[in-house]
């Protein structure tokens, strides 16, 4: 990976970060946990994880629905010529890791 994409990685990070936090409801936490890029960077993934879980469905549904205004929000912080598409997906890798700690865990116990 480039230095251009890990600095485009970082600022999408801190940017999807932010807005998430401005437009979230408070009925949950949304934590931005990676940022995955195409090849030519023209589309952009947010992986965040949600807490509680329970609220995942409605978080991802949110968040899907702001797309257009993430976009927005982006283009005003970042000022670049050409935009990624953005999309949002649960970091089921975290999850999966946290499990795996939690287990760990239990059998040192």
């Amino acid at each position: 990976m480039s230095d251009r994409d890990q600095k485009l990685k970082d600022v999408i990070r801190e940017a999807s970060a932010e807005f998430l936090q401005r437009e979230g409801n408070y009925t949950s936490i949304l934590t931005v946990t990676d940022v995955s890029l195409s090849d030519r960077g023209n589309q952009a993934t947010i992986f965040f994880t949600v807490l509680p879980e329970n609220k995942e469905k409605g978080a991802l549904d949110f968040v899907k629905r702001k797309r257009a205004e993430f976009r927005e929000f982006f283009n005003n912080k970042a000022r670049m010529r050409a935009l990624p598409f953005f999309d949002f997906e649960i970091d089921k890798g975290e999850k999966n890791r946290q499990k795996i700690d939690e287990i760990s865990r239990n059998v040192v116990e």
